[in-house]
């Protein structure tokens, strides 16, 4: 079997991280975290910005790559989960790491992803999840999930039923 990475994006509070790490259990993949990555990088979001600018996530990018390319060539599965509000970001990935991939944007109402946030470890401030939401873009490619009325168990098998159709051999489950 090839190695592939998925893309796990969405708004705040949507449930990428919890989807992620269960997804990641099914598919014998590692998990990285791009908010943690650019923190780490000490690549924060700047105050009085919008948000954190597209170079900063290129220049995180250039250092991931070639750690995220060896893993893959060791025959690992990844998973890229945030918010990637960039789509040059996410183009970015795909284009540069030569490995079978899969975008998978999870969708919620603001309602929703505010209500997700109140159960989490690390509360969000309302202002950041509402900030967050009213700026992710559409990305037309991939795997769409409304998350809206689901628990995560029907979640990642929508995600399972999607991966199993394109990539997954019966033997991986």
């Amino acid at each position: 079997m090839n190695s592939y990475f998925l893309i796990v994006r969405g708004p705040a509070g949507v449930g990428k991280s919890t989807i992620s790490k269960l997804v990641s259990e099914k598919i014998n993949a590692k998990v990285y975290h791009y908010d943690r990555i650019m923190k780490g990088f000490g690549y924060n979001y700047i105050p009085g910005e919008k948000w954190v600018p597209l170079h900063k996530f290129i220049s995180a990018d250039k250092k991931m790559i070639p750690k995220f390319v060896n893993l893959l060539e060791k025959e690992s599965n990844l998973i890229l989960e945030g918010n990637f509000y960039h789509v040059e970001q996410i183009n970015n990935l795909v284009s540069k790491i030569n490995f079978l991939s899969v975008v998978v944007t999870l969708k919620g109402s603001l309602e929703t992803c505010i209500k997700r946030n109140k159960d989490r470890g690390e509360k969000m401030a309302r202002e950041v999840i509402e900030e967050v939401y009213s700026i992710m873009p559409e990305f037309k490619e991939g795997i769409h999930i409304d998350t809206d009325d689901k628990d995560v168990e029907k979640i990642v098998d929508e995600i399972m039923n999607h991966l199993d159709k394109s990539i997954i051999s019966p033997t991986c489950k």
